[in-house]
């Protein structure tokens, strides 16, 4: 007990000098920009941790980003490479926005709600799906497919919106009409802060429930550690490949539909900008643990909200959150690596995961 203390103790305090060094790092940065990183570090606290109405927004932007963290933290517990959380979030979107345009005040607003959320996680389970079968049929990497999928998501997306679902009586901009009031997510309380963070907690509550504790979850990580060796102790390694994706996939699909019903309201460009990459970095920050998964998109979600006190009061270009999230994934990736041994399956000899 006392050496699985120490080294818990260890772990936090090389995280904490990890985070510490990206802070330094980016205050550096800062300096030669001619801005002062004591008071941009001030101003980022007392505008984000400090501002009730900016923890609601983090939470708010967190949501999306903790379902499509998940989304490479499933698959990656079989040793898959899911990059396509971009496009899968996008798909998810259109899927709900559809649905959201073709039945629109035809259900009560909750079933909506239901029905946008099953619609959304079955395009982006499919579109998940998709590479993994190219993966086990013409042997295609899936973060190649993950990836140049997304750019065909965001192609789909805006032939929608540019064509048959452009909004006529709009302002003229390429975006649908808006999401009627009842199908909108609703606030928790007096807050602004969506029912969607609520989804994101309960999922990331199941994902880690499914992976630690049921035999699905342990012949992923069994599969990831080693696919032939599960392969020869008689498990359904496609299947449980192909598994891993859509489950990921359809994570990534409710981060859209979140965003969409939540935040957004309608279909328009870039109204997930950049959401799937950086869902991907949370999760390997997190090294695909679901809970710190959710941790490390809340982290991130910080940044960019705290990133517009680095416009506004600091001076410094958009781009530069950018520079901040990267320096603290390379940080906390490089702080050193622990091996990890998988349970043994049918005899077979435990393999590193």
């Amino acid at each position: 007990m006392n050496l699985d203390a120490a080294r818990l103790a260890r772990g936090a305090g090389r995280l904490a000098l990890a985070y510490a060094a990206a802070l330094v790092l980016f205050g550096a940065f800062v300096v030669t920009k001619g801005a002062n990183p004591i008071q941009m570090y001030g101003d980022m606290w007392r505008s984000t941790v400090l501002n009730g109405t900016s923890i609601g927004q983090v939470l708010v932007k967190a949501s999306p980003l903790i379902l499509a963290g998940l989304a490479v933290a499933v698959p990656a517990k079989a040793g898959l490479v899911n990059v396509g959380g971009e496009g899968q979030v996008i798909m998810g979107a259109v899927a709900a926005g559809g649905v959201a345009l073709a039945l629109d005040g035809t259900l009560p607003g909750g079933v909506m709600v239901v029905v946008m959320m099953l619609a959304a996680a079955t395009a982006g389970g499919l579109w998940a799906g998709l590479a993994a079968v190219l993966r086990l049929t013409v042997r295609v990497n899936e973060a190649i497919t993950t990836l140049l999928l997304n750019y065909v998501a965001i192609d789909l997306l805006l032939y929608l919106i540019y064509q048959p679902w452009k909004d006529k009586f709009g302002s003229g901009q390429p975006a649908t009409r808006a999401l009627a009031v009842a199908a909108r997510l609703p606030l928790i309380g007096t807050s602004k802060v969506h029912a969607g963070f609520v989804i994101a907690v309960v999922a990331t509550a199941v994902i880690f429930a499914l992976l630690r504790w049921t035999s699905w979850g342990f012949r992923l990580r069994v599969v990831g550690g080693n696919a032939e060796a599960a392969r020869r102790a008689g498990l359904p390694v496609s299947a449980l490949l192909i598994s891993a994706m859509v489950v990921g996939g359809a994570l990534a699909g409710l981060g859209g539909m979140v965003h969409f019903a939540g935040a957004e309201f309608k279909l328009r460009p870039g109204m997930t900008l950049n959401f799937g990459y950086i869902a991907f970095l949370a999760a390997w920050l997190a090294r695909h643990d679901p809970l710190k998964v959710a941790g490390a998109a809340v982290l991130l979600a910080l940044i960019a909200i705290g990133g517009d006190s680095l416009q506004l009061d600091s001076g410094l270009p958009a781009a530069a959150v950018n520079v901040l999230m990267g320096l603290v994934l390379v940080a906390v990736m490089g702080r050193g690596q622990t091996t990890r041994r998988s349970p043994k399956v049918a005899g077979i000899p435990a393999v590193a995961s």
